[in-house]
């Protein structure tokens, strides 16, 4: 196999993989942000967010823009950017093009969330977690390199602990979630 016939193709697998990777970290960090308890180092945390979830938008984007000049596929245009309407696994490949679009649309609210509102932007923000996990389901479905040990192993360094980090999360929630009507405390 000739690199140079393959060049596409393999700029859109690198550029999935490490938006994989990318979004993972930025889920963890996110949610290390959004703890209850102080955090050390909270402004940098928050810098590193940023950058991660910056980066992942540039990797999404390349990884589907790549893909128009692979000689294989030929997703034409309204494969990478239209759901569901790509010939190569439409399931997989739409649930991946809406988790990119999400993502991006939640991770660029970041910047007028003066705007909307802090209260709103957190509560439109935990959707992340919604399209993160499409994005892992369109790795699976659509990744030629899902069953591979090397990628099962990398990936999981950084996928398993950001969706034991939202695990927690959502059992704190469900846990301590207030069992009928509120009664407000008298002070």
């Amino acid at each position: 196999m000739i690199a140079g016939e393959h060049i596409f193709w393999i700029t859109s697998r690198a550029a999935g993989g490490a938006a994989l990777l990318l979004a993972s970290a930025a889920v963890a960090v996110g949610l290390m942000l959004s703890a209850k308890k102080p955090v050390a180092g909270k402004n940098d945390l928050r810098a590193i967010h940023e950058a991660l979830s910056l980066t992942t938008l540039a990797m999404v984007a390349l990884h589907g823009l790549a893909l128009l000049g692979d000689s294989y596929l030929h997703p034409g245009l309204s494969g990478i950017a239209i759901p569901f309407a790509g010939a190569y696994r439409p399931l997989w490949t739409g649930l991946g093009i809406v988790g990119g679009y999400g993502l991006a649309a939640l991770g660029l609210t970041y910047y007028v969330r003066d705007r909307i509102g802090s209260a709103r932007w957190r509560k439109l923000h935990r959707f992340t977690a919604v399209f993160w996990v499409m994005a892992i389901v369109h790795t699976i479905g659509a990744g030629s390199d899902a069953a591979q040990l090397w990628f099962l192993l990398i990936s999981g360094v950084v996928v398993l602990p950001a969706a034991a980090l939202l695990s927690l999360r959502w059992l704190d929630r469900w846990w301590n979630a207030p069992v009928g009507p509120r009664v407000p405390d008298r002070a």
